[in-house]
């Protein structure tokens, strides 16, 4: 059985920033090979990691969708829509030395997320028996959590800046998880972009007032923002930079 980790917090708290860390620190240590999973339809756990998406389980399910609706349908002839669709899923698996990276992507158009949701539930469940380790950002939100897209979660790592509202969030993030059952062996706060690295007492308060664990705190850095600017992958973040060793004090505290 993988070892799944889930990121989740409300959007814009950097879950996707931090999510490329740990792949990348686990990927170090020898854990992989990692599947990791950008589970958001605002797809970009990708620039975090500095590799190029070519297709999405989205873009994937849009073509065959066009497909069966067209004269020039590019399904081989005497290969079903199910061994295709297969093939193509395979094909999208971006491959990097330590990690393979699956990018849920989103349908065109006006419509809901369901079907892209069951491609990547799906896929979740196929490959799960492939990998030690399966890390996924999750979208801002609870929607995968409530679905039950994510296989046998054994840790939720819960993220959100410094603000009660963030807190408040994840909050409810983690009682959902206890109201559907997932019984994850570890469920805990990292509190990002901190001035200083240091929580102050507002914060401290809400957290404690959430029943939430933390986990650690992760100081600002103007790095990062730079990097962002930049467009320069975060996992290329100098040896010493104050936001990578939070994260791996962080992961070697967890014991992952």
């Amino acid at each position: 059985m993988a070892h799944v980790i889930a990121i989740a917090g409300k959007g814009g708290v950097g879950k996707t920033t931090l999510t490329g860390l740990i792949i990348q620190y686990l990927g170090k240590k020898g854990k992989g090979p990692i599947l990791a999973v950008d589970a958001d339809a605002n797809s970009n756990l990708n620039e975090v990691l500095g590799v190029e998406v070519e297709e999405t389980l989205g873009d994937i399910r849009e073509e065959v969708a066009r497909a069966e609706m067209s004269k020039d349908n590019p399904i081989p002839p005497g290969v079903s829509k199910a061994d295709y669709m297969e093939f193509k899923f395979d094909d999208a698996l971006i491959e990097d030395d330590d990690y393979d990276l699956l990018v849920m992507g989103r349908t065109q158009g006006k419509g809901c997320y369901c079907f892209v949701n069951g491609l990547l539930q799906a896929q979740l469940q196929r490959l799960e028996k492939n990998y030690p380790y399966i890390i996924v950002d999750n979208e801002a939100g609870m929607e995968h959590i409530s679905r039950g897209v994510l296989p046998n979660m054994e840790v939720a790592i819960l993220v959100s800046d410094c603000s009660r509202r963030g807190v408040q969030a994840v909050g409810r993030i983690a009682q959902l998880i206890k109201e559907c059952d997932m019984h994850p062996k570890k469920v805990g706060l990292i509190i990002n972009r901190a001035p200083n690295g240091v929580l102050n007492e507002g914060t401290k308060a809400e957290i404690e007032k959430q029943g939430l664990t933390l986990l650690g705190v992760v100081p600002q850095d103007e790095t990062v923002y730079e990097f962002d600017c930049d467009g320069t992958p975060i996992v290329d973040l100098p040896e010493d930079s104050p936001v990578r060793k939070a994260i791996v004090e962080i992961i070697d505290n967890l014991g992952l």
